[in-house]
């Protein structure tokens, strides 16, 4: 069956088989002819055995080109200028390698002789069979851009030839373009085969201004004679031609952030503003949004503040604060007698739920959401909270029953009373929250882990079994994903058996997958930071702050649980990278941080104070106002005390503090004023080392005994730039000794919740 083609594309074949060829790159086991064609300019990558894919640089929008200038200013690169009635385009067509795959580039940019409206621009990639029809070809699109996240693009061809490609376009450089027009690059690349790739936002609010350069194309192609031959294999290629281009993209530059500032903020915020709290039956319970007084009270709520926070106090050592004491005495009234089990909202203020939404209605629960307050209470458990201990004891039983009804496979709503199925999928022919089978068995591995009955590790293993064969489709929700990771990592360490660290990687690509590799420096989004974020649901409009969180501390604890084991250079490199923007970008989330006129007018739920430490549930692109949804509660203690436990580290008696924006493991403090540590990620890409404290004059810094420079000097702190994967010695005079008990060299992990 023919595929169906526009107009555009029933027309290339013809204007590139007459076409002039006017230079060619060779790279590795591919050439790239370049074509010019009456109205195009197109990159035809030639594979080995002949098969040919067509990329369009350039695309006049119908005027004929005029004149064209073609200079191969290496063998690596062509240079090109072509002037048309609508304006001048330049293009650079360049071959870069990076990592073991063979890459070429081309940037575009225009002038426009007068202001220009642009509604339609074609997509940019065709397969292009020797004989016979675009039409006739046959592929299939693993990967393609979802909203405003990623501009990527990864397909596999089995007719006319077979072979892969990985597209990527860097949509950052586009944003001037946008700023101009009033266009956003979301929904710019994907397509239906055989016509996919990227399409210029078209411009109808504003046109393309005279007389201004912009880059309007910047892509990154990867060709690969490999097509995959599964699902999993073709989640770990994903990752690997990511990683690989990656390395390529400018990235934006990180600054340091005074998390311990922030933390002591948001503590406080949380405690005393009355806009957090709600008073039931003689305890206080958090609102999930600020003055969100008409919603019940949810034991999610209470415990993903309850559980960081807890952790935040192990790290600083002293006593809890009222805080903690408050969320934790509040549990016991969750925790439903004849259920067994705790349930979602307050019972006692229940019939507050006004039925606004499906999951609002007294009995209705979100399959993720029974497992993740009993995670977090097995947590509680582990360190050796009794209160925590008997509530999920006492709770285990009726998840494992309705994993058991659901066969482990489980939908989207459904009663907790009667376990009828209120909503079965995410959409039609979608399925159910395909993730919550390795959410499920984490739980497990967490009960495992507190009660020592192998029981659960084969409970575990039963619901890790429907996660085989999704592939990209296993994601439902960004936490529930980066649970599933850490657990499969886990069994395979114990079990040895390649299939779940396959697995594993198939989620940690779903993660990637959902996430923004790209600024953008455009309407109101060009007051904070969005790089290598992600999003919470498959088809979110906006990143938000409490999945985000809760994916960052199951990736570190993810690196941790990987530091033995042979993991693909790939995924610690994006895995330590996510790490590293994410302690820079996360304290946009809070409003005080913000301009005024970046945070909603409208709020959906409760109310939004500029001047409170507490984050914004959303994020979002272009011209959309943040804080849309509310100001978030739950996510205060994840944002503010997820991270001191993380990426800080103290350093024995010193009083100082070694900061790294990579995760650090094996960190060892010795009596003559040593440390040693070890940073994780990638050496080809560098993180920020700081050391925090007084009289640092005589700080060294030093990996294989050569010293590192400081790149910067303050009052309290030094700085190094650092690489990843690298052994690091730090070094003090006797009057900054750590002190050690028995000359005995003391070591630290850093802590997780995951």
């Amino acid at each position: 069956m023919k595929n169906p083609l526009s107009a555009w594309a029933a027309t290339a074949q013809s204007d590139i088989l007459h076409g002039k060829n006017v230079g060619e790159l060779q790279f590795g086991e591919f050439r790239v002819d370049i074509v010019q064609s009456h109205n195009s300019l197109w990159a035809i990558c030639e594979w080995p055995g002949g098969g040919r894919v067509a990329f369009r640089p350039v695309f006049t929008w119908g005027a004929v080109i005029e004149t064209s200038d073609v200079k191969q200013t290496s063998p690596d690169q062509v240079d090109i200028r072509i002037s048309c009635a609508l304006g001048e385009f330049r293009c650079t067509i360049t071959f870069a390698e990076s990592m073991q795959f063979p890459t070429f580039r081309y940037t575009t940019s225009f002038i426009s002789k007068e202001d220009l409206f642009v509604p339609f621009s074609p997509r940019d990639v065709l397969p292009l069979p020797g004989t016979g029809l675009i039409s006739n070809s046959k592929g299939e699109i693993h990967v393609s851009q979802e909203g405003t996240r990623s501009g990527h693009l990864y397909f596999s061809l089995s007719k006319p030839f077979e072979g892969s490609v990985f597209y990527f376009q860097n949509l950052t450089a586009l944003s001037e373009y946008c700023d101009a027009t009033e266009t956003s690059v979301g929904g710019s690349v994907g397509g239906s085969w055989p016509e996919t790739g990227f399409s210029l936002p078209p411009t109808v609010k504003k046109p393309i201004p005279a007389g201004r350069r912009f880059i309007i194309s910047d892509a990154f192609v990867l060709p690969s004679v490999e097509v995959p031959k599964s699902k999993e294999a073709g989640c770990r290629n994903y990752l690997d031609y990511l990683a690989s281009v990656y390395l390529l993209l400018p990235k934006p530059e990180t600054v340091y952030n005074d998390w311990p500032k922030i933390a002591k903020k948001g503590l406080s915020d949380l405690g005393r503003n009355k806009g957090c709290w709600t008073q039931a039956e003689g305890h206080s319970y958090l609102n999930a949004y600020v003055c969100d007084y008409d919603t019940p009270p949810e034991i999610m709520v209470q415990l993903a503040v309850l559980v960081p926070l807890t952790e935040y106090f192990e790290w600083r050592g002293g006593k809890p604060d009222a805080v903690r004491d408050d969320l934790r005495n509040g549990l016991p009234a969750f925790y439903d007698e004849k259920l067994k089990v705790v349930r979602r909202w307050l019972p006692s203020l229940v019939h507050r739920l006004d039925e606004s939404e499906e999951q609002k209605k007294e009995g209705v629960m979100d399959s993720w959401y029974l497992h993740h307050p009993l995670m977090n209470l097995a947590r509680l458990a582990i360190k050796k909270d009794k209160m925590a201990e008997k509530i999920i004891l006492d709770s285990i039983a009726f998840p494992m029953k309705v994993a058991k009804h659901f066969n482990y496979e489980w939908p989207v709503f459904y009663n907790l009373d009667t376990l009828d199925v209120v909503k079965a999928e995410t959409a039609e022919g979608k399925g159910g929250e395909k993730d919550v089978p390795g959410a499920y068995a984490h739980l497990m591995l967490e009960m495992r882990d507190l009660t020592g009955d192998d029981l659960y590790f084969r409970e575990a293993i039963t619901s890790l079994k429907k996660l085989e064969g999704l592939g990209f489709e296993i994601f439902y929700q960004a936490n529930n994903t980066a649970f599933s990771a850490a657990t499969l990592l886990r069994v395979y360490k114990e079990t040895g058996e390649q299939k779940y660290l396959d697995l594993s990687y198939a989620c940690i690509a779903c993660l990637f997958r959902n996430m923004q590799i790209w600024e953008g420096h455009y309407g109101l989004s060009k007051n904070y930071s969005r790089f290598l974020s992600v999003y919470p649901l498959a088809e979110a409009p906006y990143i938000a702050a409490y999945e985000e969180v809760e994916v960052y501390a199951a990736l570190v604890f993810y690196l941790q649980e990987a530091e033995s084991i042979d993991l693909a250079p790939s995924v610690r490199l994006l895995v330590a990278e996510f790490i590293r923007y994410f302690v820079f970008r996360m304290p946009f989330y809070y409003p005080t941080v913000l301009p005024q006129e970046v945070l909603s007018d409208e709020v959906k739920t409760g109310e939004i104070d500029k001047d409170l430490w507490i984050p914004l549930e959303d994020l979002r692109d272009g011209w959309e106002k943040s804080g849309q949804v509310g100001q978030e509660v739950y996510g205060a203690a994840g944002a503010g005390f997820g991270v001191m436990p993380r990426q800080y580290h103290k350093l024995g008696d010193s009083g100082m503090m070694l900061f790294c924006d990579y995760p650090v493991h094996g960190l060892r403090i010795y009596q003559d004023g040593q440390v040693t540590f070890r940073v994780q990620g990638d050496k080809r890409l560098t993180c920020r080392i700081r050391i925090i404290g007084e009289s640092l004059s005589d700080i060294r810094l030093s990996a294989n005994k050569n010293e590192l420079a400081s790149k910067s000097d303050g009052k309290d702190w030094r700085e190094f730039e650092a690489n990843g994967e690298t052994t690091y010695r730090l070094e003090w005079s006797r009057s900054n000794k750590a002190k050690t008990k028995n000359g005995q060299p003391k070591s630290r992990r850093p802590k997780h919740s995951s």
